[in-house]
């Protein structure tokens, strides 16, 4: 007797019934990352949260994982202690309540952290210990970039440039981009703020109200004419942070590039400029 595939909220076909829950799937495994759940992790947790309490088979089935992987998944989400498991046989996955699963994975964040604050010292010892080798003046200012990759490093040099902020802050991205940065609380400082900010985004009109806290004169909708996945951020006229595989690429793992380059920031700003002259306000 062959076995159905259980349809799933997971399905991509626009034409499923399913697909509605689409953009609520995104955003709560975009959450979930934070609590440093994979997106299959996330995706386990959630069909067994919304389908019940299910056997390894099942969720290995439904999502159209690889066996070895389901097996994984389901551990680590033990350990994690956000899925329960029972002694019958076949053994049975379920679960946890989701504020009992964020709480379970708060508090081993809370332990991670406090164990690296408690190495503050001790590192900061072993580092003293070693003499410096050189002595040499503050050289002048230097062309510089750095690499970065996923979520954590990319959202926290983001966070920190608009925190330094001093004047000018520009900011250019696809709806999925801006999502995330109003559920990571980018937008937050930016609220009422005094800066010159400029906000360039494509996002639809059912998610504008990410930008309700914040003057709807300093944001513009890009023209349709304008193609591609464009997303980056220019601080004082100093720094930028460009994707280059941001959010509405769909790749799971993002990765950016930041430097204080004049000629990089010259041509993203007259980038920026073009598009900014070339776009229309949004409507209160």
């Amino acid at each position: 007797m062959t076995e159905t595939t259980q349809v799933t909220i997971f399905e991509n076909d626009p034409d499923s019934s399913s697909y509605e829950h689409k953009q609520s799937i995104d955003l709560l495994q975009s959450q979930f990352s934070k609590f440093g759940l994979t997106a299959n992790q996330c995706k386990v947790y959630i069909f067994l949260g919304k389908y019940g309490s299910k056997t390894a088979p099942e969720v290995c089935r439904a999502l159209k994982l690889p066996r070895t992987e389901t097996y994984h998944l389901l551990t680590t989400l033990q350990n994690k202690g956000v899925v329960s498991a029972t002694f019958q046989h076949p053994i049975k996955f379920a679960a946890l309540p989701l504020s009992n699963a964020i709480k379970s994975m708060l508090n081993t964040e809370k332990e991670r952290v406090k164990k690296l604050e408690n190495q503050e010292e001790e590192l900061t010892k072993i580092w003293e210990s070693i003499p410096t080798f050189h002595n040499e003046p503050e050289a002048a200012k230097e062309d510089k970039f750095q690499m970065l990759q996923g979520e954590n490093q990319i959202y926290g040099k983001i966070n920190d440039m608009i925190i330094n902020t001093k004047k000018d802050f520009q900011i250019i991205g696809g709806e999925k981009d801006f999502l995330k940065f109003y559920h990571a609380n980018f937008l937050e400082p930016l609220d009422k703020s005094d800066l010159g900010l400029q906000i360039l985004t494509n996002s639809s009109d059912r998610t504008l109200y990410v930008f309700d806290e914040i003057d709807r004169t300093n944001v513009k909708k890009i023209p349709s004419t304008a193609k591609g996945n464009i997303c980056f951020v220019i601080k004082d006229n100093e720094e930028v942070l460009f994707f280059m595989k941001n959010s509405e690429s769909g790749k799971e793992n993002i990765t950016a590039m930041w430097t204080n380059s004049e000629a990089m920031i010259y041509s993203k700003k007259l980038l920026f400029d073009l598009l900014w002259s070339k776009s229309k306000s949004i409507p209160l």
